[in-house]
């Protein structure tokens, strides 16, 4: 006889599985056995403490390296897109085709992310006019670490578009997955395992948006803050305290599933940094 082990999900924190450290779980379903961890305060430190040590090493390596591997997700998409759909329909009772749909959404958003890393230093820097006999240069660089929040649908998709543009340009993400449909976010973390991606370079967390989200605006160890949802005081005025970079992502949900939408350097322009120098032109 074959006894059904059913699945257990964890926290992605360092490119390791850990359980929330409170040992807590909540059921956003009510379905009997579906328990998801939910992450404390202490699991959201850990998490930026694993961002920041990652990001030298991602920031540094070549937009085209860092690109391979964004394209290596996207082949992992596909290889398992019958296992993510099921984890959509599992989350959510959405039909078989709309998860389907959903899952092919987010292969295309990775593939358009994967071709942009080598492309940024074109699109947003630039060669300035100056009067005298000297170049003038702006280059674009990373802010360090991101924490973002997704929307709650479309779960799978929505992760991706909150953290995928994110990591493009040399940052670390820090993601808060969705509430009310966490599994797909969280079997994200199985992907990222075993696609190249260094560990800390994306960090995934589950619970409640109430207890989590002012913790993550509130945290001095946080660059830049994208947020799904309307723009709200409560969250945007603890980062202002710390100087930390907003951007809230309001969208009808009807676009959160479209990925021309998702593919845009509205998602990336925030949290880069320009820098300009200067150089003589030789006589």
């Amino acid at each position: 006889m074959t006894i059904e082990v059913k699945k257990t999900y964890k926290l992605f924190i360092g490119g390791k599985f850990p359980r929330s450290e409170s040992g807590r779980s909540f059921n956003p379903t009510g379905a009997v056995g579906f328990n998801v961890p939910r992450a404390s305060r202490k699991d959201l430190r850990d998490a930026v403490v694993a961002a920041r040590a990652a990001q030298p090493k991602w920031g540094e390596l070549t937009a085209y390296n860092r690109g391979q591997i964004l394209f290596r997700m996207a082949e992992m998409v596909a290889t398992r897109a019958r296992s993510l759909a099921d984890e959509i329909r599992a989350g959510n009772r959405s039909t078989q085709q709309a998860a389907e749909k959903q899952v092919m959404a987010a292969h295309d958003l990775l593939t358009f992310y994967a071709g942009l890393p080598d492309k940024l230093q074109q699109l947003l820097g630039s060669q300035n006019e100056v009067a005298g006999p000297y170049f003038n240069f702006s280059t674009v660089e990373p802010v360090g670490v991101v924490g973002a929040v997704s929307p709650d649908q479309p779960s799978l998709l929505g992760a991706l578009a909150m953290s995928i543009p994110v990591i493009a340009a040399g940052n670390t993400v820090v993601l808060v997955v969705s509430e009310e449909s966490p599994l797909p976010g969280l079997a994200l973390g199985e992907l990222f395992a075993v696609s190249d991606l260094p560990g800390g370079v994306i960090n995934l967390l589950s619970g409640h948006r109430e207890e989590i989200m002012p913790q993550v605006v509130a945290h001095r160890d946080v660059d830049g803050l994208l947020i799904a949802g309307a723009p709200d005081a409560s969250l945007s005025e603890p980062a202002a305290d710390s100087v930390t970079r907003v951007r809230f992502v309001d969208l009808p949900e009807r676009d959160w599933h479209k990925p021309d939408k998702l593919c845009s350097l509205h998602f990336v322009r925030p949290f880069m940094e320009t820098k300009t120098f200067w150089h003589p032109v030789a006589q």
